[in-house]
């Protein structure tokens, strides 16, 4: 029994150290840079008394640069190494980080390939009209888990419509043709600079920036942005425009 719980023990600290190895290796490199300072300051004054030994013994007032090195560069291995170290575990720290992330962007491209595909394919089984009921009552579901009267509605300039941003959540007025012509600008902008960001469309649909929308956008890859319009009505009896995305913001869109 001991023996297996030694085990488990062993396999959850492993667990752990691999999937916390940015961060360790980022603290490691940090304390290691510490240290090696710390090391270099304390093999100062020796390095100085080898030097001043060195010149008593060449009765001269200062020696070559070079000389210096060859009697102090042993005072420095400790931190040299301690150094060298340090920076070999940022760099394994960044390569790390580097590996998730397009491990993650990987992921997130086959997943969204996926879904195109199964929405492709749904359209093609059922039709289009049957596939967009279900949409706009999934649109209608989104709504009702929240509900208008508990959120905050911005009032954009122009408009009074009220539009339901189904990735930041947010309700607020608008013009349906102001978006529209806002989508066709961010598209523009994309076959342009090659990529846009979220908060990019968001400015130009009239509403504030979210902590997200700089992490995600399109890109030439991703495809132009696409987007439906949902109409329903809320809970509270309340006629509503809720905007899907065909194709949805991604990370490492730039």
């Amino acid at each position: 029994m001991g023996k297996f719980d030694l085990s488990r023990i062993t396999k959850d600290i492993s667990y752990a150290m691999a999937k916390h190895s940015p961060e360790i290796l980022t603290g490691v490199g940090i304390a290691g840079m510490m240290t090696a300072a710390i090391l270099a300051v304390r093999a100062t004054p020796k390095a100085l008394n080898l030097i001043t030994d060195k010149e008593a013994e060449k009765d001269v007032n200062s020696l070559t640069p070079i000389e210096v090195f060859k009697i102090t560069w042993k005072c420095y291995i400790p931190s040299a190494i301690v150094m060298a170290t340090s920076i070999a575990c940022l760099i394994g720290a960044t390569s790390e980080n580097l590996r998730r992330n397009a491990a993650l962007t990987t992921a997130y491209t086959l997943s969204e390939s996926a879904l195109r595909n199964y929405q492709e394919k749904v359209i093609e089984t059922i039709g289009e009209k049957k596939e967009s009921i279900i949409k706009d009552s999934i649109a209608k579901d989104t709504v009702d888990r929240n509900p208008v009267s508990s959120k905050e509605i911005i009032i954009v300039e122009k408009g009074n419509t009220l539009f339901h941003d189904c990735i930041s959540g947010r309700y607020f007025t608008g013009d349906i043709e102001k978006i529209k012509k806002a989508v066709h600008t961010i598209n523009h902008k994309v076959t342009s600079y090659g990529y846009v960001s979220l908060n990019d469309f968001y400015y130009e649909i009239g509403l504030p920036d979210i902590s997200v929308g700089d992490k995600l956008g399109w890109n030439e890859d991703s495809g132009i942005i696409e987007i439906d319009f949902s109409a329903i009505v809320t809970s509270d009896d309340k006629p509503c425009i809720v905007i899907n995305y065909n194709v949805e913001p991604c990370e490492g869109y730039c």
